[in-house]
Order: C-alpha cells, then sequence, then structure tokens
C-alpha cells in the first residue's frame, strides 16, 4: 500500500491522501457513486475522516455517550463550536427522553450537564419544553431517525477541515487557480470560458492597437469622445461647438447620424442616459444641454444666469441629471428632465467644480475641485473628503462602482476605492501631462484597464 502522507506533484505541496479524498467527494457529488466505492476500496481512503463516520454511526443509533465522547475528543473543534455540538446532542437526547416518557433522566441531563455550556437562554427553552405537553407528542421510529438525520446535519455545519470537508471543495481550489491564471494574465479581456486543459494567457491581440477608421466631420479639435452604454453609438465633441451622435454599423464602422449644433462655445463634455435615450452636453464655460439621440432635437437647457456648467453625470434611472459649476460658490444641482431643480449643494464653502461623477447605484456624488475630491451621500448630504497633493484635472468612476480614478498635473493617475477605506491610493505614471485637461477612463472586462490620453500623442493602457 501506498504511503498516504507521501507527497505528489513536481513541487512537493499535495498529499496523497488529502488529494485523493477530495477526489471521492468530488466524484460522490457528481453521482458517480460506484466510481467513488471502487476509489475509496481501491486507495483505502474514505472521503469521510474516521471520527465522522464514527459520529455519523452513533449518532443516528442513538449512543449519546459515546457521541459526547467522540465531540470531547475532536483536537481540531474550537470550544465554541464544540459548546454548540454539545448542546445539540444534548437537546435531541432529551427530546427523546420526553419522547419515552423519562422526565426524570431528562431533568437529570438539564441539571447537571447542560448547564455547563454557558448557553443560559437555550437551557431555559429547553426547561420550558420539559414541561410542555406539546413538547411530549410520542414520535415513531422513523420520525425518531429522521430527527437525529437532522441532528446530525446540524452537526456537519459546526465541524472544521478534516474532520469534514467544505463541500465543493476540489472545485473550489480548481476555480481559485483559474482565477489566479487569469489575474496574472496580463493582456486578459474576455468572458469567454477559461479551458482546463492548458495554462491561461491571452495574447496581446486582446487589445486593440490598430488604427480602425478616421472621422473628419468635426472642424476642429475634438475634446472629448464617449459610447453609448449598448454600444450602438458614439458621441463627440469639439471646440468647433458641436457635438456629433456617430452610429455604430454591424461591420463596427462609424456613420455620422446627428450633428447637435445649437451651443455658442466649445463643447467640452458629452454624457450618455443610462438607458442611451438622450445625450447631455456641456458647452465650455456656458450651459448644458439636454438632447434627444434618435431625432437630434435640442429637448431643454440648463444652467445660464450667471450658472456656469463645468461637468454633468446622470443617475442611474435616467430621469435626473447633475452638473457642477466652475464659479466658487454656485456648487451642484440635480434636476429633472423638465428642469425642475431637486437638490442642490451650493454657498461659499462649495469650492469650483472640476468634474463630477454618479456611482452606479445612485447613491453617492463624487466631485472633484482643484485639489480636493469630496464624496456626497446622495440620500443624507454627509460628505468625505480626500486631499490630494496636486490639481485635479478629471474624474472616472468604474462600472462596478467600487473605484474611481483621478488624473493630476503631476502627470499621475490616482485609483481610490469608493468607500473610502484606502489609506492611499494606487498610482499609475508614463503619461505625459502639462498644459491640458488629460482624462483617463476604465475599460475592459470587468474594468481591469485603465486607459488615459498623453501630450505625446500616445494613448496609454495600465
Amino acid at each position: 500500500m501506498d504511503n498516504l502522507c507521501t507527497a505528489i506533484g513536481p513541487k512537493g505541496l499535495i498529499t496523497r491522501h488529502e488529494f485523493v479524498r477530495l477526489i471521492v467527494q468530488s466524484l460522490y457529488s457528481l453521482g458517480y457513486r460506484k466510481s467513488a466505492l471502487t476509489l475509496e476500496s481501491e486507495s483505502s481512503i474514505s472521503g469521510k475522516s474516521s471520527q465522522l463516520e464514527l459520529l455519523e454511526s452513533q449518532i443516528l443509533q442513538g449512543n449519546w455517550d459515546a457521541c459526547i465522547d467522540i465531540i470531547n475528543s475532536m483536537e481540531d473543534l474550537v470550544e465554541e463550536a464544540r459548546s454548540s455540538a454539545l448542546f445539540l446532542l444534548f437537546k435531541q437526547f432529551l427530546s427523546e427522553c420526553l419522547n419515552c416518557g423519562n422526565i426524570s433522566l431528562a431533568l437529570h441531563i438539564l441539571r447537571n450537564q447542560v448547564p455547563a455550556l454557558l448557553v443560559r437562554e437555550k437551557v431555559c427553552n429547553l426547561a420550558r419544553g420539559i414541561f410542555s405537553l406539546k413538547e411530549i407528542g410520542f414520535r415513531n421510529k422513523e420520525e425518531i431517525h429522521d430527527l437525529r438525520k437532522s441532528c446530525l446535519c446540524e452537526m456537519e455545519k459546526l465541524l472544521p477541515p478534516p474532520i469534514l470537508l467544505a463541500e465543493g471543495r476540489l472545485v473550489y481550489l480548481v476555480e481559485n487557480a483559474i482565477i489566479a491564471q487569469i489575474d496574472c494574465c496580463k493582456y486578459h479581456n474576455t468572458d469567454a470560458g477559461v479551458s482546463l486543459y492548458q495554462d491561461h494567457c491571452c495574447s496581446r491581440d486582446q487589445i486593440p492597437t490598430e488604427t480602425f477608421q478616421i472621422l473628419t466631420e468635426h472642424k476642429n479639435e475634438v475634446w472629448f469622445v464617449q459610447f453609448s452604454n449598448n454600444g450602438e453609438y458614439l458621441a463627440s465633441s469639439s471646440s468647433d461647438c458641436t457635438a456629433i451622435v456617430w452610429k455604430v454599423m454591424e461591420d463596427g464602422q462609424l456613420a455620422f447620424k446627428h450633428v447637435l449644433s445649437s451651443h455658442h462655445k466649445p463643447v467640452s463634455f458629452v454624457a450618455w442616459s443610462p438607458d442611451d435615450t438622450r445625450l447631455l452636453t456641456c458647452g465650455n464655460g456656458e450651459v448644458l444641454k439636454l438632447w434627444d439621440v434618435e431625432t437630434g432635437t435640442c429637448l431643454s437647457t440648463f444652467g445660464g444666469h450667471g450658472f456656469i456648467v463645468s461637468s454633468c453625470a446622470w443617475f442611474p434611472d435616467s430621469k435626473q441629471l447633475v452638473c457642477g459649476s466652475s464659479e466658487p460658490g454656485k456648487g451642484i444641482y440635480v434636476w429633472d428632465c423638465d428642469g425642475k431643480e431637486i437638490k442642490s449643494w451650493k454657498g461659499r464653502r462649495m469650492p469650483k467644480v472640476s468634474d463630477l461623477a454618479v456611482t452606479p447605484d445612485g447613491e453617492h456624488l463624487i466631485v472633484v475641485s482643484d485639489k480636493e475630491i469630496r464624496k456626497f451621500n446622495v440620500e443624507t448630504s454627509t460628505e468625505q473628503l480626500i486631499l490630494e497633493a496636486h490639481s485635479i484635472t478629471s474624474l472616472s468612476v468604474s462600472t462596478n462602482g467600487d473605484y474611481f480614478i483621478v488624473n493630476l498635473n503631476s502627470q499621475e493617475i490616482h485609483l481610490w476605492d469608493v468607500a473610502c477605506k484606502w489609506d492611499k491610493p494606487l498610482r499609475f505614471v508614463g503619461h505625459k501631462q502639462d498644459k491640458y485637461v488629460i482624462r483617463s477612463c476604465f475599460g475592459g472586462l470587468n474594468s481591469s484597464f485603465i486607459a488615459s490620453g498623453s501630450e505625446d500623442s500616445q494613448v496609454r493602457l495600465f
């Protein structure tokens, strides 16, 4: 017979006994009972530990003293779990005493053994049960057997490995190995299944690196571009005072759809509604306009009268929008699509707003101004403040709402957690930023990439 403690694998990190035991468990869970029994017989390794097998047999036979001894002999069981396990045994024991009318034995156990477990409330409940006629209803042998099996199921939840293996342990380990390979895959950008037959590694082809199409309809510099949430449209804004909506065709080419041309100043920013039916365009030092994507019609204008719009964002319901002002004290306004003011943050304490974003759940508003990052709770208006050492030029929130990035004029991108638990951000460097507003965004599968513009005419991917 092979030594059960023999290490296997090129690194010698896996114990043969543990590995075989996990395979046995997996075969049972997959429904291959005959194969599991054959492997147990051939290897002399059971899917269950000897302690668990013994405990199961004693519980099903109702040998309670033996069960108590087994629980007390388990060295891997922490005291809290041991007390809970013993309590389950006593509870079943008492129930069976009551069932056969042996009240005196039940009282003896309750007075002399159960109190040592220090679970006063449960002890009191059991005590009340002894004197409750409802608790002393007769149960036949089949019902008693079912109750013992239920006791065993509850008991198994308390037992740690190696006494009891966690359900699906081998599958869990394989999944973690796949996740580790994906995490180490520099170019991973697909949700296609990963094969177990070979180590996972994506090629650089997953990342687009070649110019696919050049759009020339704008008459001056293009300042911002953004795809719709469903990927069917692209919007671009320009210093020619227009924005253009492009349709993504089946072959991936972009076709001109609308030009949006009622701004009097350069259009610095656009924002798609979550349902992609409307588009916001932000004039540079001007107003905010709301457009119907299908018709290209301007539906409403926001701002003006001293409120100079600097940035905008949508709430998840596509019914409310928020914008900030580049003028100190003017603050932030939340409007519905008809122009009705819903909420505002303003006053002398509010600096000028450089950029803002709403988290995907709609619960938080993140605002940047100069070197400050503010996170507002939309419902309660409570505020958290993060200070940066250099001026911030732009902001972007990940699609899962867990992270946000800011571009600094120190030529760094900082990644922060939305929960504001981090003391320091993750830093990304390599792009060039000196004179202009450089924006970054999340991209790729699960927002696992960051793309940034750069003053050296390159796009940097992190």
